[in-house]
């Protein structure tokens, strides 16, 4: 089987590459600063709007959009080359967060936020596809880990910031926030870029496409039909399960007859990256999908105010720099990624077996260790699932790797957040119906809370750490069944650059088996 070799990084001059690098970080910041500075504000949005059923869909809806799109944006990628592909889903972003920001209802801040994750999906997968257009295997493993600098500064800014801009200048300001930084990126790419056009027929596969994010959207709407449809098991949720199944088996058939297919299907006979993937999904659960849950947890069980429950994130963002930057740099230096998942996911279960076993009381500094915790298991393996899928690649499909890998970990968000509303809906609805003042506990925001006399204050905190157990507990699950893939994963070593046709000529033996 004749092999093509990685081709010539798409930047030589080293200055340049940095300045480039340090643009792509700024689209980053922008994507996850969006993910962070809403957590904290959702609380006030859901006071001004109500309908806290709706609270999870601010950000599901975002991830959902995120996830239908990602794999199209990875293969736009390889067949027209990735500048132009990012600066249109830079633009797009930054027309959502200023429609966000404009928002007259419930309704039509999701539908705004559907909009803002049609751009961020392609910000989040252009991002990774150009640094491996960038970087070797192996420097890139210690650049993509300079991102947790980027994380560190959205995760540490974001939710102080929302909850501080949210209450001084109302929580529209956190949207437009966005807009300035969207305008900046577009320029400095515009200039720094260069256009690399690939050598292939473009060939968009509409069917693949299509049929793709119709599979996605039924899964999350299947995992959130409780709230839809009154409950998780109804003639409509059977309905649109049946209907994704239908739309996974057509999409099958479809990409293995497509010239040019959105998931290429052999990828899926090297076990690597399907293992990778199953990994990726359950860190999307656990990390991204927690996000908004963890928030609302400190600010009803601890009663902290919107900018203290901030606070606390920076402990949990500190760990993720910490844990990511000493695994970026030691699998830079060995080219193992192996024990870094299997550290993750191992960290993570436990920090979820802990804290589901707080109460209203716990001390704070308690809390502060478990998210240190949890935000070092985050980040050993946050860039394992992206690096371990583009070495297992051929060149050719690295973008539609990257958009695969991308998607299952927001997928794997988005289904999370679906169920865990749906757990402390269920929860919350049998714990809190007899608290003295409080005619209905979901409609409480922070403020109001303040407000309780201390008896019932006391009474709610205890009623939502009750309803978290079980949330919780589950994650801890989630985190398990990703340990056990972790384990599973061969042994590889990512290669150095004079190594790279070795290990692409055994990468498509291994696949070809």
């Amino acid at each position: 089987m004749d092999m093509q070799l990685a081709p010539a990084p798409l930047v030589t001059d080293p200055r340049r590459r940095l300045i480039l690098f340090f643009f792509l970080m700024t689209a980053m910041f922008m994507a996850t600063l969006d993910n962070q500075i809403v957590s904290t504000a959702l609380p006030t949005i859901v006071g001004e709007f109500g309908h806290l059923d709706r609270f999870g869909w601010i950000g599901s809806a975002y991830l959902l959009a995120l996830s239908a799109v990602m794999p199209l944006y990875g293969k736009l990628g390889d067949l027209f080359g990735r500048k132009y592909v990012m600066m249109t889903a830079i633009a797009i972003f930054t027309v959502g967060s200023a429609v966000c920001g404009l928002a007259v209802s419930m309704n039509t801040l999701i539908a705004a936020r559907v909009l803002q994750g049609f751009g961020g999906g392609g910000i989040m997968v252009s991002i990774f596809a150009v640094n491996a257009d960038l970087f070797e295997p192996r420097e890139r493993a210690r650049y993509q880990s300079y991102s947790s600098l980027v994380l560190m500064a959205s995760g540490a800014i974001g939710p102080v910031l929302g909850g501080t801009m949210s209450d001084l200048f109302g929580w529209r300001s956190i949207f437009l926030v966005n807009v300035p930084i969207g305008f900046i990126v577009l320029t400095g790419l515009a200039f720094m870029l260069p256009y690399r056009k690939p050598h292939r027929r473009p060939k968009i596969d509409y069917a693949g496409a299509l049929l793709l994010a119709l599979t996605t959207t039924s899964i999350v709407l299947a995992t959130d039909s409780s709230e839809l449809f009154g409950a998780l098991i109804s003639p409509q949720s059977i309905g649109i399960i049946a209907f994704g199944v239908a739309c996974a088996i057509t999409w099958v058939f479809v990409e293995r007859r497509a010239p040019e297919p959105i998931v290429p299907l052999p990828l899926f006979r090297n076990s690597t990256f399907s293992l990778l993937l199953v990994i990726s999904i359950m860190g999307g659960a656990i990390a991204i999908g927690m996000v908004n849950y963890l928030a609302l947890f400190l600010q009803t069980t601890t009663g902290l105010s919107p900018s203290g429950a901030g606070l606390l994130f920076i402990l949990l963002t500190g760990g993720l720099v910490c844990g990511s930057l000493n695994a970026g740099r030691i699998i830079s230096k060995t080219g193992r990624y192996k024990p870094f998942a299997i550290a993750s996911l191992t960290c993570s279960a436990i920090a979820f077996a802990l804290i589901s076993q707080v109460h209203a009381g716990t001390p704070i500094a308690f809390i502060g260790a478990i998210m240190l915790l949890h935000g070092i298991g985050i980040g050993l393996a946050q860039q394992v699932p992206v690096i371990g899928v583009q070495n297992a690649a051929p060149a050719r499909d690295v973008g539609a790797a990257t958009g695969s890998v991308t998607l299952s970990r927001m997928g794997g968000a988005s289904i999370a957040i679906s169920i865990y509303g749906a757990i402390i809906a269920s929860q919350l609805g049998r714990l809190g119906s007899s608290i003295p003042g409080v005619a209905n506990i979901e409609e409480l925001t922070p403020k109001m809370m303040a407000a309780l006399p201390e008896a019932s204050r006391q009474a709610v905190a205890n009623a939502y750490a009750s309803a978290f157990s079980p949330l919780f507990m589950t994650s801890c699950g989630i985190a398990l069944i990703g340990l056990i893939a972790a384990i599973m994963l061969k042994p590889v070593q990512l290669p150095r650059a004079g190594e790279q046709k070795t290990s692409q000529t055994n990468v498509a033996a291994e696949a070809a088996e």
